[in-house]
């Protein structure tokens, strides 16, 4: 009889057991979207912690890679503001035209008239936003700063976004899919074994002359696309340097950046054939070998989601006979 008995409540334990491990399976996903409320802080790229007691529903960008990462991880939906400057994966600015979305004004001029009229409950920034950034959080809005000096602090602040926002899983999509991308080309270069070439980016010219050093997110850009930066052991992000200097460095390959949101206009460094004829300059391997490649400006200015199409277009650069097209 004992032996019955006990029986009986293994097996009533048992039950209970599997039943309220479905419950927990059914009920929580750790890797889900989440949708409903939640109460998290988050930390942003300058050490900032904001508290979140519910999903945002209506968020604010204030730059093009933050709108590009909003909707790459599927939330778009829920922008209701965006710069005159943001272009993709939409045309927004016919989206404003028709009144399907807001434009708040300029990247480093928000208007904040037009963002408090959104009664937004997030709003994505940047470092160039700073002074405008500590008066929207006098005012009570949640504001996150997001400032990635590399690719791993692109895919940092797509977690990020995905955590404030309730979208961790599709996040997680995002970086795994670029990630992908990245590795496929790093992989092909290294499997080609070539020296690797010399590269000069040019950030500015000519007064002050400015190039990408150690700490911007376009020497990873370099360095994954299988680059050496000349300037890579300049701790600024974007040192000024001089005319001299490159051409002592003597670089395989020059990058020279479109105008940036306005790719029609003349750029600072004014042509290629101008480029060329810099004093000093003929000397170069780089033009020598007619090596100077014109790269979009909007790109290589947004270290966001597109990273990968970054380092793709620098592989092609680099390695022409490796890569016969700017796709990873």
């Amino acid at each position: 009889m004992n032996k019955k008995y006990a029986i009986y409540i293994a097996a009533v334990i048992i039950i209970v057991l599997i039943v309220s491990g479905a419950f927990i399976l059914s009920n929580y996903n750790p890797g889900s979207n989440n949708t409903g409320t939640q109460n998290l802080s988050v930390i942003d790229d300058e050490g900032y912690a904001t508290n979140f007691t519910s999903v945002p529903q209506r968020i604010i960008s204030l730059a093009p890679s933050n709108t590009q990462i909003l909707f790459g991880i599927g939330v778009g939906d829920k922008v209701v503001g965006v710069t005159d400057y943001d272009h993709l994966p939409y045309n927004f600015t016919a989206w404003i035209a028709a009144g399907n979305m807001t434009s708040v004004g300029g990247f480093s001029t928000p208007n904040k008239e037009a963002i408090a009229s959104l009664h937004p409950d997030l709003i994505l920034a940047t470092p160039i936003n700073d002074p405008d950034v500590v008066t929207l959080r006098s005012l009570g809005y949640n504001v996150l700063v997001l400032n990635p000096n590399d690719v791993n602090g692109v895919f940092k602040d797509i977690t990020m976004v995905g955590k404030a926002i309730g979208a961790d899983q599709n996040a997680t999509t995002l970086v795994n899919s670029i990630k992908n991308k990245i590795d496929s080309i790093e992989a092909k270069i290294a499997a080609a074994n070539e020296t690797k070439p010399l590269v000069y980016y040019e950030v500015w010219y000519p007064d002050p002359l400015m190039s990408a050093g150690s700490t911007s997110f376009i020497n990873d850009v370099i360095a994954k696309a299988g680059g050496i930066n000349i300037f890579g052991n300049e701790t600024q992000q974007y040192p000024t340097v001089s005319s001299e200097t490159i051409v002592q460095k003597n670089p395989d390959v020059i990058m020279l950046p479109t105008d940036m949101a306005n790719p029609g206009d003349k750029p600072f460094y004014g042509s290629v054939a101008q480029v060329k004829e810099r004093p000093g300059w003929g000397s170069i391997s780089a033009i020598q070998n007619n090596r100077i490649i014109v790269v979009d400006g909007d790109l290589f200015a947004e270290a966001g989601p597109r990273i990968a199409e970054n380092i793709a277009v620098a592989a092609q650069a680099f390695y022409p006979d490796l890569f016969n097209s700017t796709s990873p």
